[in-house]
């Protein structure tokens, strides 16, 4: 029995993501973005990824939330995804700041 296909996987997102890939410099990508999001989601974008860099960095819920102005919900929900997601955090993030051993999404003391 086949995988059954989930839903945003479809051909509008894939040539969404090829468009992406395609993006030359930041001020490019700027521009895409602020055409394509209003200011809130690319602030909320922005943040969540603040959010998972951070986790990924090891700082303690509480910290990234008085930084981020992020509910401890949501801190949580983007640890889940960093953990256990579809691995995109991980890759990016890998990529970008080197490997980092991502803590085990028990709620960290305050620093």
């Amino acid at each position: 029995m086949g995988q059954k296909r989930e839903k945003w996987i479809n051909q509008d997102s894939d040539e969404l993501f090829r468009i992406i890939l395609g993006i030359k410099d930041l001020d490019e990508a700027r521009r895409f973005f602020r055409d394509l999001l209003t200011e809130s989601e690319i602030i909320e974008f922005g943040q969540r990824f603040k959010v998972a860099r951070l986790l990924y960095r090891g700082v303690p819920y509480r910290e990234i939330s008085r930084r981020t102005w992020m509910s401890m919900r949501t801190i949580a929900r983007i640890q889940k995804w960093l953990q256990t997601g579809k691995g995109g955090y991980r890759a990016v993030l890998e990529r970008a700041y080197g490997h980092h051993p991502v803590s085990s999404g028990k709620r960290s003391a305050v620093v």
